[in-house]
């Protein structure tokens, strides 16, 4: 199943960088210099900066995966860019 989003902002860099090194305590994380890939448990999700967003994309074995990988990117993501004022991610629905 995969579900993606897209995240309006000018530190999507900043942002990409921020979750890499946050989860790369804890779990494998591999990054280049516009994008980030995490690998949970539940599932992989990657992150790509790009001029005025960030593109949000997740990969679970099934819906209860993805809904758990969806709420642990989308509230890391929030609470990192606080500053901003974010409002929730609108997520395609999985397929």
């Amino acid at each position: 199943m995969r579900m993606t989003a897209d995240f309006p902002t000018a530190r999507a860099a900043a942002l990409t960088g921020t979750m890499a090194k946050h989860f790369g305590h804890k779990i494998p994380v591999s990054q280049g210099d516009s994008h980030a890939v995490l690998t949970f448990e539940m599932g992989v999700a990657r992150i790509e900066a790009r001029d005025a967003s960030l593109h949000l994309e997740l990969d679970g074995a099934d819906a209860p995966a993805m809904e758990r990988l969806r709420e642990v990117v989308e509230s890391h993501l929030l609470r990192f860019a606080h500053r901003e004022d974010p409002a929730p991610l609108s997520w395609t629905p999985p397929a």
